[in-house]
């Protein structure tokens, strides 16, 4: 497989190859995964997120939710320093156009997380949003938002 660059800063990932397959170390879940253009954006993002200044402690990788009697998987949600989700995070493979579908999937997840801030990635295009429930709207944003202290 192999590894597009991507619109994220590099980093210095962990990489392993194992029975012909390469695994890539996640480091919120501190064990290595099968790399898929997806992980691969995801592991991306973590870091780019921490950059950013979220902290890892604060980062869940796709945590369970139901959805409609569904078993559904989040990608990334950052939590808040009061443990409410703050931005709900869905990860695409590079070789994915974000849509409206990529939207409203990571849209149908936050009705159950109801986090304020949602994004859609694939690597490549970033898109960062803030739901407003109160009033039944939402705002695309130019800049990922900041976690308050």
């Amino acid at each position: 497989m192999s590894l597009p660059p991507l619109n994220l800063p590099s980093y210095d990932c962990k990489l392993q190859k194992r029975d012909n397959k390469l695994y890539i170390f996640d480091q919120i879940r501190k064990k290595y995964l099968q790399l898929t253009p997806e992980e691969w954006v995801r592991q991306h993002f973590i870091h780019f997120l921490s950059q950013q200044g979220f902290p890892k402690s604060l980062m869940s990788i796709e945590a369970g939710l139901k959805l409609n009697k569904l078993q559904k998987r989040t990608d990334i949600v950052i939590y808040d320093r009061q443990g409410k989700p703050f931005m709900l995070v869905e990860c695409k493979a590079p070789e994915i156009k974000l849509s409206d579908a990529t939207f409203n999937q990571a849209a149908s997840y936050n009705m159950v997380l109801k986090a304020p801030y949602l994004s859609i990635t694939n690597g490549m295009q970033h898109y960062f949003c803030h739901i407003d429930f109160e009033n039944k709207k939402y705002s695309f944003l130019e800049t990922i938002p900041k976690l308050e202290e």
